[in-house]
């Protein structure tokens, strides 16, 4: 079943049991009011026979009310009155069994001065009566002939009443079901027209703050990140493969070349040199592409334990300045919070002096080994590091590239460097929790702010 049947359907049936019960509860109040007014009707019925038939009045004057009785009150039907002495009576049970009457009405009527009783469609009304003949019951009883018919109008009205309500309540919902959902369908529609072709297509958004807009900038969110990532992948396997065939077609060159004819030994050991040199760039790039890989999971498997930052950035210091005497690391401790405590995360030390190395190194390389700063300091719940340095840069257009695996700046060609640096930090970044941002303006310098989660006792 559709969503829009659902939703005629969820608005008919409420409406059509609030309906039902508003009808019933008319219904019973007019039989309530029918039953109450005829009941009145009789003891007025019999009020005016016990005047005519028990008091002492002169034949004229009783004829005078009998007229005007017969004038102004309609007949009723099957309309009897019945008149029984209270001195003469003992238990009223003959005329209980007379009029099919309970004990308990004339009961009720000797105790309360009156007593109605309803049998069918009879109506029985019962008056304790004080004539100067004595006390008399008197009872009236009729057919009530405007409940049967009035209330049988009233079923059939209340029925049609019911059911042209319910047939233009099903085509209003059924109307604006479908003007509620027109948006959804053309979001259909168009999401239909949406594949891998034409992934820059997106859905129209309003300026609507409704549920529909909401979904659609959701939506087209969404494009936005599988866009990314279909661009990211063809990247991808664009740089991987350039950076994995170019040794190899070295290496097949040079074999090809060498076996080509016969070869004097230092032509042989050179040709084994350069074979050998392209096979440690393929292996290096190889083994870098599954380290990448490996920190791309959860890293549950990894050891982590409590490190203290600035130990962890003097030793990467001390390395990366004994690896290239060149490099030039400066700390700055300006930012470093009175409590250690607040510079201690939960890691994997050599994880973490990895991803440190590789910015830190990137700052030195891509600086022509200038003074790359490296500032540690503490927030609330952070220990954040920030490396700056007054590099070449990386051009506008090319940032949301670079953590792409093989990647690299269009300006970075006279550097070495296989492309994998960046994106390794970040998983490992990601392992531990923290984020990393990198901020560069071409020809002036790249600036990358890592924050880690603070170690929690």
């Amino acid at each position: 079943m559709k969503t829009q049947t659902k939703t005629t359907l969820l608005y008919l049936i409420p409406f059509l049991i609030v309906l039902s019960l508003f009808s019933g509860f008319v219904y019973y109040s007019f039989l309530n009011y029918s039953h109450n007014d005829f009941f009145r009707l009789l003891e007025i019925r019999a009020l005016t026979a016990a005047k005519i038939e028990l008091d002492n009045n002169s034949a004229s004057h009783s004829r005078e009310i009998k007229e005007l009785r017969d004038q102004f009150f309609e007949k009723l039907p099957q309309e009897k009155d019945y008149f029984f002495p209270l001195e003469e009576v003992e238990t009223f049970y003959d005329e209980s069994k007379l009029l099919g009457l309970p004990l308990s009405f004339f009961q009720k009527v000797i105790e309360n001065g009156k007593s109605d009783f309803k049998k069918d469609n009879f109506f029985y009304k019962g008056i304790l009566y004080n004539s100067s003949k004595g006390p008399f019951i008197v009872v009236a009883s009729a057919e009530n002939y405007y409940e049967h018919h009035h209330s049988a109008f009233l079923k059939r009205t209340l029925f049609f009443s019911i059911l042209a309500a319910f047939v233009i309540s099903a085509l209003l919902s059924l109307y604006f079901s479908k003007y509620i959902f027109k948006p959804m369908r053309k979001m259909t529609e168009k999401v239909n027209d949406i594949s891998s072709e034409n992934l820059h297509l997106r859905l129209d958004t309003t300026t609507k703050n409704d549920e529909l807009n909401e979904l659609a900038v959701t939506f087209n969110t969404m494009l936005d990140r599988i866009e990314t990532s279909f661009e990211t992948q063809n990247n991808f396997i664009s740089n991987a493969s350039h950076e994995l065939r170019t040794p190899l077609t070295a290496i097949i060159g040079e074999a090809d070349v060498v076996l080509s004819k016969t070869r004097s030994q230092e032509e042989y050991q050179e040709a084994i040199k350069i074979m050998l040199v392209e096979a440690e760039k393929l292996e290096n790039k190889t083994r870098a592409l599954l380290f990448l890989a490996q920190t791309g999971f959860n890293g549950k498997t990894q050891k982590f334990e409590k490190i203290r930052i600035d130990q962890l950035l003097m030793d990467v210091k001390e390395t990366l300045e004994k690896i290239n005497q060149d490099n030039k690391v400066h700390l700055d401790m300006s930012m470093l919070p009175e409590n250690p405590n607040m510079i201690k995360v939960n890691g994997n030390e050599q994880l973490l002096h990895l991803a440190f190395s590789n910015i830190i190194n990137n700052g030195c390389k891509y600086s022509n080994h200038q003074t790359v700063s490296v500032a540690l300091g503490a927030s609330e719940n952070h220990v954040f590091v920030v490396v700056k340095d007054l590099g070449i840069g990386i051009p506008e257009s090319e940032l949301k590239f670079i953590y792409d695996p093989f990647f690299r700046a269009s300006n970075t060609k006279n550097y070495e460097g296989f492309g994998i640096g960046l994106p390794l930090t970040r998983n490992i970044i990601r392992m531990h929790r923290g984020e990393i941002e990198v901020k560069s303006i071409q020809n002036q310098g790249t600036t990358v702010q890592i924050n880690i989660p603070m170690y929690k006792i």
